[in-house]
């Protein structure tokens, strides 16, 4: 019997038959069938400790794939190791145990001073999770189930610092217990997470931090806070993934200081994704309800004390969530940013937001939050609601630079009044960086300030309801290109609001337009 047909026979009989042979028996050793390992998948006894071993025998071989069967593994927190691929077969679920059953890792201790909320200061209480990992891959067809994790657990708040806070946080935490997290992962190298579907995935379905070469492809995220947020990772690819979280953000690049540096989120590529706001359950169901609350999104922030450099997000839709977000409050840089077609849909209170702010979560910060080198093209948004439309903010004293919209066909569901059109938007300054704390902006189309170099190309904006504000209106835009700007307008309403400190301005074929 030759080798290779021999691999193939305990392959079958690993696989096919159950996992009759140990992983640690087989010829090749590269396979770790967890029932081997005392795992019942009866989703009533705890299977963690089980997967622990498989975990650790395939290490100490020097690496191997982890088989997990068809079954229900209920589990507590998964220790991932180098060079494992942990690998759920069709039919395969971890299941997150219930708090009471004390089965998750306790939270780690946090050196130093926390400038970023607590969700970013802890991973250990995580159902899986690995730190300072090489060759990292969690694959398969199976399911990952948050079951038991919780999304925002009040003692979390109360004892490890979980809530919001303004300034930074000097208190020491004690242990705690709790798991909210289905994925964590930091400072990990050569990461792939692929084909999983994950639901109901506590306060993060994946968190990511501090991770260098890293994919996440055709991943299902049906959950009910953040989908993944990836904070200070170089080299990272997400593609072919849909992700459901209608009461916090889909696809969440950030730059916190949780490593205690300044690090970018660079050299980042989104493409092909798909992101919603439905009743958490209906994306995977099909049925896909909208949600009263409706958050989903693609969003750069707000924890953005490094900043993000050199990022594209192309080819994604947006469906009964709110639109694509760009913030940087925190004094880091956002530069280099390409956003090339996009589809929304039934969009909640703006479709796309551009902002800097003085939030400032950073320590001995001496430069303001910037934002410069930015396209996005190739943008229809239909059913935006009354409150904005396009919204760019820079700051005063640190202008926008460099940004250019073309290729944008945005229709509103429009209803707003005269009195709408008279607001004074108040400055962003060191507020939370989200439109609704702003309130309804004084055109429902396009609402600029504080730009240099700003250029608008091939843009139609409509209504659906008629609307008594502006189509567009600009403040403090140093160099103003538009060329081929159509807006649907109400009788006797100015198209575009021009306010004095706009200077540089160059209009072309838009005959509506005038100064």
């Amino acid at each position: 019997m030759n080798k290779f047909f021999t691999w193939v026979v305990l392959l079958v009989l690993s696989f096919g038959l159950g996992g009759s042979i140990s992983g640690a028996k087989t010829a090749d050793r590269e396979f770790f069938n967890i029932r081997n390992f005392g795992a019942r998948g009866d989703a009533t006894h705890l299977d963690n400790v089980a997967i622990d071993r498989a975990i650790t025998a395939a290490a100490q071989a020097g690496g191997g794939t982890v088989f997990v069967p068809a079954g229900t593994y209920l589990c507590g927190s998964i220790h991932l190791r180098s060079n494992i691929r942990l690998f759920l077969d069709a039919g395969a679920t971890i299941l997150g145990a219930p708090q009471n059953l004390n089965a998750y890792d306790e939270t780690e201790p946090f050196p130093g001073i926390a400038y970023q909320d607590g969700g970013h200061c802890y991973f250990h209480n995580s159902l899986i999770w690995g730190e300072n990992l090489t060759n990292v891959f969690i694959c398969g067809h199976g399911t990952i189930n948050g079951g038991g994790l919780d999304r925002n657990p009040k003692i979390l708040d109360e004892m490890c610092g979980y809530a919001h806070f303004q300034t930074p946080n000097t208190k020491i935490y004690p242990p705690v217990r709790i798991g909210n997290k289905s994925i964590a992962l930091k400072l990990c190298r050569n990461v792939l997470i692929r084909d999983i579907t994950i639901i109901h995935g506590g306060h993060f379905a994946i968190l990511v931090t501090g991770c260098d070469n890293l994919t996440i492809d055709n991943v299902t995220l049906d959950t009910n806070r953040d989908g993944m947020d990836i904070d200070c990772c170089r080299n990272t690819m997400v593609s072919n993934c849909r992700v459901n979280s209608p009461t916090d953000d889909g696809i969440c690049p950030k730059s916190t200081y949780a490593l205690g540096e300044l690090r970018l989120t660079e050299n980042l590529t989104i493409v092909n994704c798909q992101v919603s706001g439905f009743v958490e359950g209906s994306l995977v169901d099909g049925t896909m309800k909208p949600a009263k609350s409706g958050m989903g999104r693609i969003k750069f922030g707000t924890e953005s004390s490094g900043g993000f450099r050199n990022c594209t997000v192309a080819n994604c839709t947006f469906r009964s969530c709110h639109g694509l977000a760009l913030e940087e409050v925190d004094g880091g840089i956002l530069e280099n940013i390409t956003i090339n077609n996009l589809t929304m849909m039934d969009v909640r209170d703006y479709a796309i937001y551009l902002t800097t702010g003085k939030r400032n979560r950073t320590p001995n910060l001496t430069l303001n939050s910037r934002a410069r080198n930015i396209l996005i093209s190739n943008v229809i948004a239909d059913g935006v609601d009354k409150m904005s439309g396009i919204q760019l903010n820079g700051l005063p004293e640190q202008p926008l630079e460099g940004v250019r919209l073309e290729n944008i066909r945005l229709i509103s569901k429009g209803g707003g009044t005269t009195n709408d059109a008279a607001i004074q938007l108040k400055e962003l300054g060191t507020g939370y960086p989200e439109p609704a704390k702003l309130g309804t902006t004084p055109a429902y189309g396009i609402f600029a300030r504080h730009v240099r170099d700003f250029e608008l190309a091939n843009i139609h904006v409509s209504f659906a309801k008629n609307d008594l504000r502006y189509a567009a209106a600009f403040a403090d835009i140093d160099g103003l290109e538009i060329d081929n700007l159509k807006a649907q307008v109400s009788d006797g309403i100015s198209p575009v609001l021009f306010g004095d400190d706009v200077r540089g301005l160059s209009i072309r074929n838009s005959p509506q337009i005038q100064k």
